[in-house]
């Protein structure tokens, strides 16, 4: 079996092109299971895997604790659900192993995802709060920019290089989840902010957002000075303390903000699924809650009954 989780994860690696963020999840999941069937069951080949394999192994997610004590959160235990039935089919239907079907096993319905998303005048107070009078405060001041002007996901930020934007155009391609290819578009601030940047830079490097902070290294055109996806996370959090925000602020969320901006302001929910880089539109539809309200002002603006009295 563990040499199975092993093609299984080579396959999504190399057939799928899944990112090793999600690779390192899967194989997290599958060990566990591994683990457990190991220890518990007499079931350790794939044609042994059944229904009540499948229960009992629910049943153990259920009771597991974390290291500081707490339950698994439903949507982890899902995720562990989910990489089971992903590697089942992979038997079934690449290896044509005799296992389990994967549609034998249902998913726990989930609620809806509550999303956090900064209004029209948290979003200006984030994007005015770097101090702008070094190459610090400029670079901070394009992340930003950028981050709220194309809603990228901060592992596709960080592995943006220089030579791969068209600042004339306002516009470039980025390879997102699952090696996805996408065109995105800048707004005029964001390129003239990027444009200010790199014309303060000194260095050849190839990355575009670079660090300040230890020592410097020129090697493989100064991939090691490339800011890491935590430096990201925790240069936004810095400027939504700054700016006082009420909310928890991180890239994700300003990529939430991208979305319901856009379609608050009248964008279609398709044009929203490709900017965003979703597969499937059901993922960009957690949107769609969001800009109910904005619905509401419209009925209550224009709708006849709302305007009599």
């Amino acid at each position: 079996m563990d040499s199975l989780i092993t093609e299984f994860l080579e396959y999504l690696e190399i057939e799928r092109g899944c990112s090793l963020l999600t690779i390192r999840g899967y194989k997290h999941y599958l060990n566990r299971f591994y683990t457990w069937l190991s220890e518990n069951s007499s079931a350790i080949k794939p044609e042994d895997i059944t229904m009540e394999t499948v229960r009992n192994y629910r049943l153990y997610l259920a009771h597991l604790r974390n290291r500081n004590g707490t339950q698994l959160k439903h949507i982890t235990q899902t995720y562990h659900i989910i990489a089971l039935r992903a590697f089942l089919r992979y038997l079934l239907v690449q290896r044509d192993m005799p296992t389990l079907s994967p549609d034998k096993i249902e998913l726990p319905k989930q609620s809806s995802r509550s999303i956090a998303f900064l209004n029209p005048d948290q979003v200006e107070r984030l994007l005015n709060s770097p101090h702008i009078s070094n190459i610090i405060g400029l670079r901070d001041k394009a992340i930003l920019e950028t981050l709220f002007s194309t809603g990228l996901r901060v592992s596709e930020l960080v592995n943006l290089n220089r030579d791969q934007l068209d600042l004339e155009r306002k516009e470039f391609g980025v390879k997102g989840k699952g090696n996805k290819l996408r065109v995105v578009f800048l707004s005029d601030t964001a390129a003239q902010w990027i444009e200010r940047y790199l014309q303060t830079r000194k260095d050849h490097f190839k990355p575009l957002f670079i660090r300040y902070s230890g020592a410097v290294d020129v090697q493989k055109n100064g991939e090691k000075m490339r800011l890491t996806a935590r430096s990201i996370q925790k240069i936004v959090e810095r400027y939504a303390q700054r700016a006082g925000l009420p909310i928890e602020v991180t890239p994700h969320t300003l990529r939430h903000s991208f979305a319901t901006d856009l379609l608050i302001s009248g964008a279609d929910i398709r044009s929203v699924q490709e900017m965003l880089g979703h597969e499937s539109i059901r993922t960009t539809q957690v949107y769609t809650h969001v800009t109910n309200r904005h619905l509401k002002e419209i009925h209550k603006a224009f709708h006849s009954r709302s305007k009599q009295g």
